[in-house]
């Protein structure tokens, strides 16, 4: 779907790796690591998002730190325009609304990371979840999203260290108590 809209690969990898989660940063060099793609390709595209106002830079010795802008206007509807991508919203819609204990739900792995992945990793905190149900509406949203949904499951007392260790590689998606 987004790669009909956005023909540059590299531009859906940097909007993956910066817009999903905030805690995401990358230099020039690891971002051609991560990507394996060519420097220049990445250069001119965070050279766009730069100007653009999407994407802040810092200085950090002889290397250029990058991270989203939060503050830009745009961040929350790039946001939300990945999260579609990914199909984290139809995950909600589909699994967690229905589910009803659930207070806070995480996104894990190589998406929480800013890679695109065929599976979605989620961390699911909750009292008396039905992991039975769970696993049937899980089935029933693989082939609509096109992914793997990998999960665990968690009372809302054993998450708390879990997710304090865990904090900087996860991605807050749904917060019943908010």
């Amino acid at each position: 779907m987004l790669e009909s809209l956005i023909t540059s690969k590299t531009r859906i990898k940097l909007l993956l790796k910066f817009f999903l989660n905030i805690n995401n940063q990358g230099y020039l060099r690891s971002l051609e690591t991560e990507f394996n793609e060519s420097t220049n390709g990445i250069r001119q595209e965070l050279n766009r998002f730069e100007q653009a106002g999407l994407l802040l830079a810092e200085s950090d010795g002889n290397k250029k730190l990058y991270r989203a802008n939060t503050l830009h206007p745009l961040f929350k509807d790039l946001n939300s325009i990945i999260r579609k991508f990914i199909g984290i919203e139809e995950v909600i819609e589909k699994v967690i609304d229905r589910l009803g204990n659930v207070h806070r739900v995480y996104l894990e792995g190589m998406i929480a990371r800013g890679l695109d992945s065929d599976i979605i990793d989620l961390m699911i905190i909750g009292d008396n979840i039905d992991r039975n149900y769970l696993s049937s509406l899980v089935e029933k949203a693989e082939p609509l999203i096109g992914r793997k949904i990998r999960y665990l499951v968690f009372e809302e007392v054993d998450a708390e260290v879990y997710v304090e260790k865990h904090s900087k590689e996860m991605v807050l998606i749904f917060d019943h108590l908010a």
